[in-house]
């Protein structure tokens, strides 16, 4: 036997004894292994009762609570939660989500002087964009009445003392809020002679209304406009 032949049959041997102790150490199991892992599962995102951080799983509210929870606050912050005011705003509000109870107060008490006084001024361009057309055109015939009879209102607006919502509703897409209105209010009208003839051009009088709202929660136009009236006495 050759050189060759010897160190080819030490180098063949030394290989097999390598290859019986791998499969010695590889194969052989201890009962300490860990089962394999489940990389797509959902055993390691969502631990079971009796695992270690089990305890400590933090359940988030639904988008939707959060949601419903910032648009109502300021609804409670202006009534109390539970009462039917309360109530129908909540509803209100779902429908359209822009809208703010006391952003609606104050639009409303802007508005209510100017209507007031655009009528008192025979200005129908301005009650054009705060009526409906109903309404419009009830106070466009008084005012036409008037012109005829050659009569002309002075008024003085002093100011607002009360505004308050009394009731909301939804119908269909139509949402409707009714305030009642308490103004001061200075008015006098005179006829084509100039003489007085209802109101007093000095005292202050107290007006009390009820006026109602509407607006299409639909419509990309956030402007409310007055859609009936009512004199409280």
């Amino acid at each position: 036997m050759g050189a060759n032949d010897f160190v080819t049959i030490f180098f063949l041997v030394a290989a097999v004894l390598i290859f019986f102790q791998l499969r010695s150490v590889l194969g052989r199991r201890t009962g300490n292994e860990k089962p394999p892992r489940d990389l797509y599962g959902s055993s390691e995102s969502t631990p079971g009762p009796n695992a270690p951080d089990a305890g400590k799983v933090v359940t988030l509210p639904r988008r939707d609570v959060i949601e419903d929870e910032n648009r109502f606050a300021a609804i409670d912050a202006f009534t109390a939660a539970g009462t039917p005011l309360n109530d129908s705003l909540r509803e209100l509000s779902k429908a359209d989500a822009s809208f703010n109870p006391k952003e609606f107060v104050n639009g409303a008490r802007a508005a209510y002087e100017m209507i007031v006084m655009a009528f008192a001024e025979g200005d129908r361009k301005t009650l054009k964009g705060l009526l409906s057309r109903e309404v419009y055109e009830g106070f466009d015939a008084a005012i036409t009445e008037r012109e005829a009879k050659g009569e002309k209102v002075k008024s003085s607006f002093v100011g607002i003392d009360k505004a308050d919502i009394l009731n909301a509703e939804m119908k269909g897409s139509e949402a409707f809020v009714t305030m009642r209105i308490v103004s001061q209010m200075i008015s006098a009208t005179y006829d084509k002679a100039g003489t007085l003839i209802d109101g007093d051009a000095e005292t202050v009088a107290e007006v009390s209304d009820l006026w109602t709202f509407s607006r299409d929660s639909r419509s990309r136009d956030p402007n409310w406009k007055l859609v009936a009236t009512e004199s409280e006495q």
